[in-house]
């Protein structure tokens, strides 16, 4: 067993009845996401950031995984959310997001409600189209961590791409594209118009797709891609406890969330 990288270790936190599920990124890894999940267990919600199969250890590992790996390892810690909670959101960043959108569309109403950061929806450039054939000849391309505009913040992700694991990554936003018309919770989209890795109009696609009614969309001008380690974390953070505070009972209302 390869060692997880140092900060990239799951978290979890047991709260109140209301769970709050975190999905981070492709390559990247639960730092990036640690912030956001500590500050919603400081507000006493009962919070799950799993480490995805193949992440925060080597790429190598990585070559090894596909999407139904990572999409099981979130649908496993829901289920296990939702026996413990009375009410769950789910939330991601980048393909996080795709795999929160999926986890939505395939559970309908024992989803509270969404929140997505940067979310994914395709693989761009042309190289999209070369993956089934270059994956069997070329193991990787350049890594897509640390797309950050604060100074001295870093995400602790992969320096290579595995392809194969990519056009795996091509496949699944396939197949979220098409489930997307059956996410009908409350979205919270909060997207960085600079962003580097994925562009906005992967936000604007979703936005267009999902059944979703209430929907907000908030602009992060701060920050590029990980947001969630950008300038703009802290409004993440408060706008996604609003979000869940306006739609579970008893969130963020004085001494009831408090577990323990």
């Amino acid at each position: 067993m390869v060692p997880v990288l140092p900060g990239a270790e799951p978290f979890r936190h047991e709260g109140g009845e209301v769970g709050v599920l975190l999905c981070h990124g492709f390559t990247g890894s639960p730092q990036s996401l640690r912030p956001w999940a500590e500050y919603l267990a400081e507000h006493g919600l009962t919070v799950s950031l799993p480490l995805l199969p193949g992440h925060g250890t080597r790429w190598e590992d990585m070559q090894l995984t596909g999407w139904q790996d990572w999409y099981a390892e979130v649908d496993r810690e829901l289920r296990a959310l939702t026996e413990r909670c009375e009410q769950v959101f789910v939330a991601g960043l980048s393909m996080g997001g795709a795999l929160a959108l999926r986890l939505a569309a395939k559970h309908g109403d024992a989803i509270s409600g969404v929140v997505v950061v940067n979310p994914a929806n395709k693989v761009h450039g042309l190289s999209a189209y070369a993956l089934p054939v270059a994956r069997h000849f070329v193991r990787t391309t350049k890594g897509i961590a640390s797309d950050i505009a604060k100074e001295g913040s870093t995400e602790l992700g992969y320096d290579k791409v595995p392809l194969h694991a990519a056009h795996s990554l091509r496949v699944f936003f396939r197949l979220v594209d098409s489930e997307l018309p059956q996410v009908t919770q409350p979205l919270l989209l909060l997207h960085s118009p600079q962003d580097h890795v994925v562009p906005p109009v992967d936000s604007a696609r979703i936005l267009g797709r999902v059944s979703s009614r209430d929907v907000r969309e908030i602009l992060l001008e701060q920050s590029y891609h990980v947001a969630t380690l950008d300038h703009d974390a802290d409004r993440i953070f408060e706008e996604s406890l609003a979000f869940i505070g306006r739609l579970a009972t008893g969130v963020g209302k004085e001494g009831t969330a408090a577990g323990g």
